[in-house]
C-alpha cells in the first residue's frame, strides 16, 4: 500500500478518459448511495458519477434499472448492479486493501446478519419516524422508540469494541453508519440526549473517517450530454483512519 495520502475526496476529470469507467448513478444524501460510494472508494475503483435528482430520474438510469432507486452501477461490459450492499461486496472482492470483508472479530457472515437487521427492522422504523406522513397510520413516536431500542443494542455491542466487529472499522460499520446518521439528523437534539455513549463516539468517529468525508462532495444534477465527472478514489493508509485520542 502506498504511503502517500491524497486528499480523501473525489475530483472532476478534466481530460478525456482513455477507457470507459463504470458509471454510478447516485444521490448525495441517500444512505444506500453513500455506502456504495464508500465501498468503491475503499476498493480504489474510479467511476463516472451521475448525480441524480430523485424527482427527475434520467431515462438511462431507468433503462438500466427499472426499479428507479439509487445507487445503480453500470459496468463497462453492461452488467448492472443496483443494490448498494452488492456494489460494496463486488468492489471489495476486486480489491480489499483495508480488509473490510475480514473484520478483526467475527466474519463476513456475521457482518451480513447485522447489516440485514439494519436494512430490515431499523430501516422500517427509520422511514416511519422520519417520513411518517408517507405511511398511513404511522406513529413517528412509536417508530422512534423502536429505533432507539435497536440503537441501544448497538451501543452495547460498541461497549466491548471500538467498532462493530473489533478494533478497526469493517464492512458493517460503513454499511450501517449512513442510516444511523440519518436517524440522528431527524432530531439531532433528542439523539444527542440519548445515553448511548459508545454509539455517539462511534458515529462521530465514522462521520470523520476519510472514507465518509471523501464521498460527500456536492455535484450538479447529471444530464445527458454533460461532460463526465470522474470520481477518483483517494489513497488512504491505515494511519489515516485511526480515531483521534479522546474519541
Amino acid at each position: 500500500m502506498t504511503q502517500q495520502t491524497k486528499s480523501p475526496s473525489f475530483a472532476e476529470d478534466t481530460s478525456a478518459s482513455p477507457a470507459p469507467y463504470p458509471v454510478l448513478y447516485s444521490f448525495r444524501r441517500c444512505p444506500y448511495a453513500m455506502r456504495a460510494r464508500m465501498g468503491l472508494m475503499a476498493a480504489g475503483i474510479d467511476v463516472e458519477l451521475r448525480e441524480v435528482v430523485l424527482r427527475d430520474k434520467p431515462e438511462t438510469m431507468l433503462k438500466a434499472s427499472p426499479k428507479g432507486t439509487v445507487p445503480v452501477l453500470v459496468l463497462p461490459d453492461g452488467t448492472v448492479i443496483d443494490e448498494s450492499l452488492e456494489i460494496m461486496v463486488w468492489a471489495l472482492a476486486e480489491k480489499d486493501s483495508h480488509e473490510w470483508l475480514s473484520p478483526a472479530s467475527g466474519n463476513l457472515d456475521d457482518m451480513l446478519v447485522l447489516i440485514a437487521q439494519n436494512d430490515g427492522p431499523f430501516k422500517t422504523h427509520l422511514d416511519r419516524y422520519k417520513y411518517a406522513s408517507r405511511y398511513e397510520g404511522a406513529d413517528p413516536d412509536f417508530h422512534r422508540e423502536q429505533g432507539e431500542k435497536i440503537l441501544n443494542r448497538l451501543d452495547g455491542r460498541l461497549a466491548v469494541g471500538q467498532y462493530l466487529f473489533g478494533s478497526r472499522p469493517a464492512l458493517a460499520d460503513f454499511a450501517i453508519a449512513p442510516f444511523i446518521r440519518q436517524f440522528a439528523r431527524t432530531d439531532q437534539t433528542r439523539f444527542e440526549a440519548l445515553p448511548f455513549v459508545h454509539l455517539h463516539r462511534w458515529l462521530k468517529t465514522m462521520l470523520q473517517n476519510p472514507f465518509f468525508t471523501g464521498i460527500m462532495g456536492k455535484y450538479d444534477q447529471w444530464h445527458e450530454g454533460d461532460k463526465p465527472v470522474l470520481l477518483q478514489a483517494a489513497n488512504i493508509t491505515r494511519s489515516d483512519i485511526q480515531p483521534q485520542a479522546g474519541w
